[in-house]
């Protein structure tokens, strides 16, 4: 799966691992529903790992939790959904807003693999202060370099240069900051 090779969706360890991490998404839910900052504990359980200073606000929804890496000082707004089939590094002093859609998962084009459940992945790299407005998708694949924004509800198909604003559906840059 992390090496971009085709694999079956359904398969018992699959499976396995993405219930536990739905068990610590609860945990983190109800620990932040009581404590906001005791509920970073869980969060760093939860995450493959989350940077000093940084911040997670609940729900998250994730298939696996641990191939997630969140730098220092980062601030994960509710909603976050990541599906880290492969990694997602986040880098440092980012602003990731609310329903945020971080979607490693990629599908065969043709229908008799999709029929079978063959899926792959693509990593998604977020570089250091980096600001991804409410609604953001970014697709398989996707790196989006350092002090660039993405406007609220911009659909990222491809690389985002740094110190770049790109807004749309596509999304596109609109200029340089």
């Amino acid at each position: 799966m992390l090496a971009g090779d085709l694999y079956i969706s359904d398969d018992p360890t699959i499976v396995a691992a993405q219930r536990q991490a739905v068990r610590l998404s609860a945990r983190f839910l109800a620990a932040y529903n009581e404590d906001p900052e005791a509920g970073q504990t869980l969060a760093r359980e939860l995450f493959g790992e989350v940077g000093t200073g940084a911040f997670v606000r609940a729900p998250v929804y994730v298939d696996y939790g641990s191939r997630v890496f969140i730098g220092p000082r980062t601030f994960v707004n509710m909603g976050l959904v990541a599906l880290d089939v492969a990694e997602i590094r986040i880098g440092a002093d980012c602003q990731i807003g609310p329903n945020v859609q971080l979607l490693t998962p990629t599908h065969p084009i043709d229908p008799q693999p999709r029929r079978d459940k063959f899926e792959a992945a693509k990593p998604i790299t977020i570089g250091d202060n980096v600001w991804l407005g409410g609604g953001v998708i970014v697709c398989p694949g996707v790196t989006i370099g350092e002090n660039s924004v993405i406007g609220a509800g911009a659909v990222v198909t491809r690389d985002v240069p740094a110190n770049s604003l790109a807004v749309g559906n596509p999304a596109r840059i609109v200029r340089s900051i």
